[in-house]
């Protein structure tokens, strides 16, 4: 199940990176790999957006009965509300691909050490390390 806050992932068709052992984290070839994931993860957020747009346009009806207008109200709220976390999505994208053009990707943004190549495939966003984000997270269960 998807919670409310995370968007669909949609950045699932690409090839595992195959490491080579003794192979320098954060290689050409590694960053070209995650370059690839996050453009085409990108690419396909923007083509939701144009559909959504299309899919309003071409659907919006002012239909007489209440119930009816009422029932499309709320389905473009809900689509217009995964638009906006995908919005959202997009901006730590560009963020993570920004990222990679100055040499930072990769790495964690509060001890330095590496993030890791299977983490970074499970979540191309990532800026922490497992163990700096479980910290987060504990913190953030106690603060509420």
């Amino acid at each position: 199940m998807v919670s409310q806050d995370t968007p669909k992932k949609t950045f699932s068709n690409f090839e595992p990176y195959e490491i080579v052992e003794n192979e320098k984290y954060m290689n050409d070839s590694q960053i070209s790999h995650f370059q690839s994931i996050l453009k085409n993860w990108k690419t396909e957020l923007m083509k939701e957006v144009d559909r959504t747009v299309h899919h309003m346009q071409d659907d919006a009806a002012n239909f007489p009965d209440p119930n009816d207008r009422a029932t499309q109200e709320s389905e473009f709220g809900l689509e217009l509300r995964t638009r906006d976390r995908e919005r959202k999505l997009i901006k730590k994208i560009d963020e993570s691909i920004a990222d990679l053009d100055s040499g930072d990707y990769g790495f964690c943004e509060s001890c330095g050490i590496d993030i890791g190549l299977r983490r970074l495939e499970a979540r191309p966003t990532a800026t922490l390390c497992i163990d700096c984000k479980t910290l987060d997270e504990i913190r953030e269960k106690q603060t509420g």
